[in-house]
């Protein structure tokens, strides 16, 4: 019983480690690339918020061309503005994405991706932000989330957060920084009515206005399903250990027989 017991769990922790294989191409950025995705970027100046991602994409009015201030970041990385206090810059596997870089200057960095004919019910991805707190909300550091339908032209989700003004709770704050020390796990539930359709997913970290403060965010494991933490055995790994399990659970009735 006490086996049965262990393979369960191991088929389990198997079923969450190969969760978010969902119709994203390189969703957990594993490639350690931005294969898949579309990135962009350019300066913000005096645009002010709400800023909107498609106008820092190919083709949009502030676009300077795939953006330079992004970067794949791998596991082990410790933020340097918050430093340790930020925890773990990847959330699962080896490596993570961070839109804009870590520096001031008054610019926005996007990453977005297309799915066809998407399925799901929702979208999942994980992300931590840093943004400097200053200004009016009209010209302060944010992070923006869309979601388009592209069968229908039609803006579904549009969130955005700045962390200032201890509105949201999820942000802790340092020497004038709002941070997220948790990964968030961000859910876009998709209404069944839209199955099948193509959706573009973008996700926007920008400094302010006047270009004397920061923001960047780290994001990670975009998918249909809950992205595991990184201490899920990855699907290899758990089927690693399930074999180990049943090797000992034959090798235990073998032995049960020969008694």
């Amino acid at each position: 019983m006490k086996f049965t017991k262990i393979l369960s769990a191991l088929l389990i922790v198997a079923a969450a480690g190969s969760a978010q294989a969902a119709p994203f191409v390189n969703g957990g950025f594993e490639d350690g690339n931005t294969n898949g995705w579309t990135t962009g970027g350019g300066y913000r100046g005096d645009v002010l918020n709400p800023l909107s991602p498609t106008d820092f994409l190919p083709g949009g009015s502030q676009y300077e061309g795939p953006s330079p201030r992004s970067s794949i970041i791998t596991a082990g990385t410790v933020d340097p503005i918050i430093g340790a206090a930020l925890g773990t810059t990847v959330y699962n596997g080896s490596y993570s994405y961070r839109a804009e870089d870590t520096t001031t200057g008054g610019y926005a960095s996007v990453i977005s991706q297309k799915v066809l004919n998407y399925t799901e019910t929702d979208i999942f991805f994980a992300w931590k932000a840093v943004l400097e707190g200053a200004h009016d909300p009209r010209e302060s550091a944010q992070l923006v989330i869309e979601l388009r339908d592209d069968t229908t032209g039609t803006l579904l989700i549009s969130r955005v957060y700045d962390g200032g003004g201890g509105v949201d709770g999820r942000f802790s704050t340092s020497g004038g920084y709002f941070y997220t020390p948790q990964w968030q796990i961000e859910q876009l539930s998709i209404d069944a009515s839209l199955s099948g359709h193509d959706f573009t997913i973008s996700l926007l970290a920008a400094d302010c206005a006047p270009t004397g403060h920061l923001g960047y965010a780290y994001i990670d494991g975009f998918g249909g399903d809950v992205p595991p933490p990184t201490d899920v055995p990855e699907p290899a790994s758990a089927a690693l250990l399930m074999l180990g399990a049943g090797s000992l659970i034959a090798a235990r009735r073998r032995k049960q027989r020969s008694a």
